[in-house]
């Protein structure tokens, strides 16, 4: 395994665990991710994914033997394709594995806290963006290496425009950017920076932020404003008021406004 998992109630921790690499990510740790998320999300009792690295890095970017690999595979053999479609060799097919990973971890229902320190660079860059919520330790050193190294941050670019705005991606693109934790929250690409001792502390606080939610409308809401990125306020007004409805009508919504009137926590397990 490259990943230690450990379920607390109702959060899973999931720790990329290859710390002599700088938690270096393997094509088997991509598939290993997909499945721990999979899992999460069919499973029915987890609610929160907090996504870290082990020894003090959290990600220093893709496994470059794996890259090694898949383009020896590339020149060695040459897919056979339609004669209209676009050709995937071995390279292209590791790079779409990792942003089918990305997309997974941004679209996922359930929250996602990023705790990011030591080493956050390309692929581990491209995850820090999709969090739900990314706290950093002042440690944290965030690169975006690819156009150093002659390669393109392909997969991730969506990730950074969208995380980062098109400005800001487009600097950071062609600079190989080197950005630190109080640079990388000045342009929104953390939420909070904390000291080593006091991380775990604003882990449980968000947290616990997190779980006082009622996770299906924490779900919805994700999607809809996921959607309202794309959609102009106009076109979303009907459908965002069925959705309102659904939930005022639900089982989590009489349980949220009883308690809010008896001036009590909501139990959400009695409505999940």
């Amino acid at each position: 395994m490259t990943l230690a998992l450990e379920r607390r109630g109702p959060v899973l921790h999931i720790t990329l665990n290859r710390p002599e690499l700088r938690n270096a990510m393997s094509l088997r740790m991509v598939s290993e991710l997909r499945a721990a998320l999979r899992a999460a999300e069919s499973e029915g009792q987890v609610r929160v994914i907090v996504l870290r690295g082990a020894g003090g890095n959290f990600c220093a970017g893709a496994d470059l033997k794996d890259m090694a690999a898949a383009r020896m595979q590339a020149v060695q053999s040459q897919p056979q394709v339609a004669a209209d479609a676009p050709a995937l060799d071995a390279v292209a097919q590791a790079n779409l594995q990792f942003g089918e990973l990305c997309l997974a971890f941004a679209s996922t229902p359930l929250a996602l806290v990023a705790v990011l320190e030591g080493s956050v660079m390309g692929g581990g860059f491209g995850l820090a963006c999709v969090a739900d919520v990314a706290l950093a330790c002042e440690s944290a050193l965030f690169r975006l290496p690819e156009t150093s190294l002659g390669m393109v941050p392909a997969q991730i670019a969506p990730f950074l425009v969208e995380r980062l705005g098109y400005s800001q991606a487009k600097r950071l693109a062609v600079t190989g950017g080197r950005v630190s934790a109080a640079q990388a929250m000045s342009i929104g690409l953390v939420h909070a920076v904390h000291a080593a001792d006091q991380i775990e502390a604003a882990l449980a606080a968000a947290l616990g932020d997190i779980l006082a939610c009622a996770p299906g409308a924490l779900a919805a809401t994700k999607a809809l404003i996921s959607k309202a990125r794309l959609t102009a306020a106009a076109d979303l007004l009907q459908a965002s008021a069925i959705i309102f409805s659904r939930a005022a009508q639900g089982a989590e919504g009489i349980e949220g406004t009883t308690a809010f009137i008896q001036k009590r926590k909501p139990n959400w397990a009695l409505v999940s």
